[in-house]
């Protein structure tokens, strides 16, 4: 007797079916938002993808509009490839790419076309040794000369499309009578182009690689404040207060952030640099502008983001100092902590506005910080240098070693290194199994060095106090460099009314995601 289907395994089939063509449904709906994230974050991008699109479609005229197509014929797709491969996001790297390819197409054809007249007057088998020998020997240097530092670093694709050009021309004229149209139409269709490359890139919304890498120095300062800020709240805000793990979270993460940018932009710095000094100059005066200077600041800034991410690894530390110490300590780090980060955000303020930072950018105040600092660490020098228990555990160490010498020299290591030290040690060897010393001294000394170590629980905290000392002297490096930028930029000079707008920003910048200000000296500062 055949069974009846049992209703709820189709009812359990028909609901997951369902689910599944819902979460289907909704991988569009995702990619969507996901796509306009990106487009939000940067609209730049957005607009960049359709100036791709236009000039792709402009390009193309070349072989939809028949009068256009008799005359370049299929070598109407160079002309593609190169929008596809020459248009880039920002004009000194469309720049770069373009004038490369162009030159690197001249000087391809003009060598090609001289082997050509020499290989034409040569009977087929000398053309063929000619033509073979040439392109090895050209391919050999030309590679070569990749690895020299200049070339690489301005014209390496220049050189790569050179390599391309040359050979295909070559190779393809020893079976075609005359290479000239060849080569004639190419060059052709190339510049046509690089012609609409260079005009979406300069005249339709230009993004300019200079004003890229200007704009993210000012986010690196900006950024290295942030983070320092938040590094020092959350080091001495309270741990037994139960906050938004969520909130916790997210501050940790904007820590991290801030400096992990500045440490990750050396290879960004490079690139924006260097297609920088390909774009027009930055001013109408007859100058270089000094990008390198710019990479030259944020190496300086990397050194001074790996004491931020050193100060961020004091909160991750599984040895940490109570909160009470810490309490004891938390207005004078506080304070100096206020100090570099208001002189970073004046050094932003000064790059983006173009002018020159203030002379007194290191003010006495950062100077009375750390004096105070100092004086806070001094009146509490037990915390350091040990309590009465930890003086006691040392005695009782000292009394073991007096009173037991050989079994703690046979277990403890020795400096000597002559010939009557190393006997001593076969002798108590021979004499002492090490398996019994062990057994019986190492309880008693991991117990009195564990216990001993009480001391030591202030040492967390002098690691973040010397890396907020360490931090003041490696910002006075990174003014001086700013300093130099600003020379070499012919930055206007520092007006009072930039110290107002310096003022007023950065005592705003400096208020809690609640609105108040960390402390009234902040506030009195900018009301003077």
């Amino acid at each position: 007797m055949a069974c009846a289907p049992d209703p709820s395994n189709n009812k359990n089939s028909s609901s997951i079916l369902h689910q599944q063509v819902q979460k289907i449904s909704r991988i569009p709906v995702s990619w969507g938002a996901h796509a306009w994230g990106i487009g939000r974050e940067d609209p730049r991008r957005a607009i960049h993808a359709l100036k791709v699109g236009t000039a792709l479609t402009l390009v193309s005229l070349l072989y939809i509009l028949e009068p256009l197509f008799k005359g370049v014929g299929k070598n109407a797709m160079w002309a593609v490839m190169t929008v596809v491969v020459v248009l880039e996001f920002t004009a000194g790297a469309t720049i770069c790419k373009g004038l490369n390819r162009g030159l690197g197409t001249i000087l391809a054809g003009s060598l090609a076309f001289i082997i050509e007249i020499v290989a034409v007057r040569s009977g087929k088998v000398f053309r063929a040794l000619f033509v073979g020998s040439s392109v090895f020997l050209i391919g050999f240097a030309a590679t070569y000369l990749r690895f020299f530092p200049s070339i690489k670093k301005n014209y390496d694709y220049g050189v790569v499309i050179f390599l391309l050009t040359f050979n295909l021309i070559t190779v393809s004229s020893f079976r075609q009578e005359d290479v000239m149209p060849l080569a004639r139409d190419r060059l052709s269709t190339i510049a046509i182009g690089c012609a609409i490359c260079l005009f979406m890139s300069l005249f339709v919304l230009p993004n300019w690689s200079g004003e890229d890498l200007h704009s993210s120095t000012v986010h690196k300062f900006e950024g290295l404040a942030r983070s320092i800020e938040a590094c020092v709240t959350e080091y001495f805000q309270d741990q037994d207060k139960d906050d938004n793990i969520v909130d916790k979270q997210a501050s940790r993460a904007s820590i991290h952030i801030g400096y992990r940018a500045v440490l990750d932009s050396k290879s960004s710095d490079e690139n924006l640099a260097h297609y920088a000094s390909w774009e027009p100059r930055h001013s109408m005066q007859c100058y270089s502008y000094p990008w390198q200077k710019y990479v030259k600041l944020g190496s300086v800034l990397r050194h001074f983001a790996y004491t931020v991410a050193a100060l961020h690894g004091c909160l991750e530390s599984e040895v940490q100092t109570p909160p009470s110490v810490r309490s004891l300590f938390r207005n004078p780090c506080t304070r100096v902590a206020q100090e570099v980060v208001k002189v970073l955000q004046e050094l932003a303020i000064s790059i983006r506005d173009h002018h020159r930072c203030a002379p007194d950018v290191l003010s006495d105040h950062l100077h009375e910080a750390l004096q105070d600092l100092n004086s806070a660490i001094r009146s509490q020098p037990r915390l350091f240098l040990g309590s009465k228990h930890a003086c006691a555990n040392n005695r009782v160490l000292v009394e073991l070693n007096s009173s037991k010498p050989t079994a703690t020299r046979a277990t403890l290591p020795s400096f000597k290194t002559d010939n009557t030290s190393l006997s001593e040690r076969r002798n108590t060897k021979s004499d002492q199994p090490p398996e019994r010393n062990e057994r019986t001294l190492r309880p008693t000394l991991s117990k009195i060095a564990m216990t001993s170590l009480e001391f030591s629980e202030a040492l967390p905290f002098a690691a973040f106090a010397s890396l907020l000392v360490e931090m003041v002297v490696r910002l006075e490096m990174v003014i001086e460099e700013v300093k130099g930028l600003e020379k070499a930029a012919n930055f206007r000079e520092f007006t009072e009314h930039d110290y107002l707008t310096i003022d007023l920003t950065s005592s705003e910048k400096m208020r809690n995601p609640n609105g108040i200000p960390l402390n009234n000296h902040t506030v009195s500062t900018a009301a003077e």
